[in-house]
């Protein structure tokens, strides 16, 4: 069976791939927002840590455990851990994870495509009113938006690894480079804009707490696709020549880069169209940011780039966004693919139905949480609040159970599947990783500190969302 496994068909696409699967909305909105209203600079630098000894060890973890069992993370966990039961349920965790931020995640990149079309035939007047987002979440169009999202997404999963993943990932990652790259110096082309880059790269160390800490591992952990399976799927797709520790630094190096970048184009552009702003008072959500704010900012445009530039930069500027949002859900979603064409030996084209099927029933459900339907609307209640549908998966399997599979993924290689077994994968297509100081360090770090780091991370997630208690921060 692994004889017949699809891969890659070379090493820049799996980077883009695994770099298309990093790169997501966090990393164009969230991370710009969240360096703004936790020290700038200082912001960057324990992000640029964190990315680098906590998450890139994580990583190369995940990408280990695929290209070894050349299984989706239900089998790499079965099979290496010997058939145990436990490890085994840990695996369904990681099928179902993936799947179930797919569900979300379908539903936030409905949104973009829809603001995309709105802006593009000259609507953008309209996306700028601050009820229109209210209006448009509850709109019956929506449905329709979805069904281009999911066929776009079909597509392409469709076509397999290499003629679907990868194809895309070749054509839609550098489209976003060059997307960013033109935006970035556009922006910061216009007046006051230098005042945004100030404040985004000169540290601030005064507001350096706990919080910021925890923001800062937070969108590190979560901007590099950590814990949802993903990387152990792509890693299995890798020949065993390939070198890992390499391929994983240049999987971080871009998503970092992307998040910097991202940073030069916010940042620049709220302080340069609203000179009065107070980074403080910008929202922490990226949803917010995205459908709220960004609009208004960039109808501002037309003062100097009439209506017409203006309604052209946003459409410039959502198309990047659903780029980024696409190759992230396609990446999410070949999880659950991946596993029921291994586990159950189900053709592409029937799993890909199966999961869209289902894709489709849960994604309507969540967007049916904003006002359509008063079940789904207030579905669940904890910590002292009504929570909807769409608000319980985002709780439950974005800001729970991530850190919690990341957690069992370090002890699983390094207490179960055992250190020796680990470092001889890697040192596969790597012999100079072989007993080198990163090397010793990687298995270091798996063992120690940073499952306890995800362990308190999941503990204090646990508490604040579900019971209203916040152990740190």
């Amino acid at each position: 069976m692994a004889g017949s496994r699809e891969q890659f068909g070379s090493k820049l696409g799996f980077i883009l791939a695994a770099a298309g699967s990093a790169v997501g909305i966090g990393n164009l909105v969230g991370f710009p927002v969240g360096a703004a209203k936790n020290g700038g600079g200082a912001f960057l630098i324990m992000y640029a840590i964190f990315v680098a000894f906590i998450c890139l060890p994580v990583m190369i973890a995940e990408m280990t455990v695929g290209r070894a069992s050349q299984k989706d993370p239900l089998g790499a966990l079965t099979n290496l851990s010997g058939h145990n039961r436990g490890w085994r349920m840990a695996g369904w965790l990681s099928i179902i994870t993936p799947f179930m931020i797919a569900v979300f995640y379908l539903v936030i990149t409905v949104w973009i495509f829809g603001y995309l079309f709105e802006s593009s035939i000259g609507n953008l007047d309209e996306l700028a009113q601050p009820e229109t987002f209210g209006n448009f979440i509850t709109s019956s169009n929506l449905f329709i938006y979805m069904a281009g999202v999911v066929a776009i997404i079909y597509a392409i999963l469709r076509g397999g690894v290499k003629e679907g993943i990868e194809k895309a990932a070749k054509i839609l990652m550098p489209a976003l480079f060059i997307m960013l790259i033109i935006l970035v110096v556009f922006v910061l082309t216009r007046e006051n804009a230098f005042a945004g880059v100030r404040y985004y790269l000169i540290p601030d160390i005064s507001k350096i707490d706990a919080g910021v800490v925890n923001g800062a591992l937070a969108q590190a952990f979560f901007s590099l696709s950590l814990g949802m399976g993903i990387m152990i799927t792509y890693g299995s797709y890798i020949d065993t020549r390939a070198n890992l520790p390499s391929s994983a630094k240049l999987v971080a190096l871009t998503d970092t880069a992307v998040a910097f970048a991202a940073g030069l184009m916010i940042l620049p552009a709220i302080f340069s169209f609203n000179p009065e702003v107070n980074p403080d008072e910008l929202s922490e959500s990226s949803i917010s940011m995205i459908f709220s704010y960004l609009p208004q900012i960039f109808l501002e445009l037309q003062n100097s780039i009439g209506y017409f530039g203006a309604s052209a930069v946003a459409s410039f500027f959502f198309l990047l966004v659903f780029f980024a949002a696409i190759t992230s859900i396609v990446s999410i979603f070949e999880v659950p693919v991946a596993a029921l064409m291994s586990e159950k030996g189900m053709e592409r084209k029937k799993a890909l139905l199966l999961c869209v099927s289902l894709l489709i029933v849960f994604s309507a459900f969540c967007a049916l949480s904003f006002g359509f339907v008063e079940f789904f609307t207030n579905f669940v209640s904890y910590a002292g609040a009504d929570r909807s549908f769409f608000d319980l998966v985002y709780d439950v399997f974005y800001d729970t159970i991530l850190p919690l599979n990341g957690l069992l993924i370090c002890l699983f290689v390094i207490y179960r599947w055992k250190k020796h077994n680990f470092n001889e994968e890697l040192d596969r297509g790597a012999p100079e990783f072989k007993n080198s100081l990163f090397e010793r360090y990687v298995n270091f770090s798996l063992g120690t500190f940073i499952p306890g780091i995800l362990l308190l991370i999941f503990v204090n997630t646990v508490a604040l969302k579900y019971f209203g208690v916040a152990l740190i921060g």
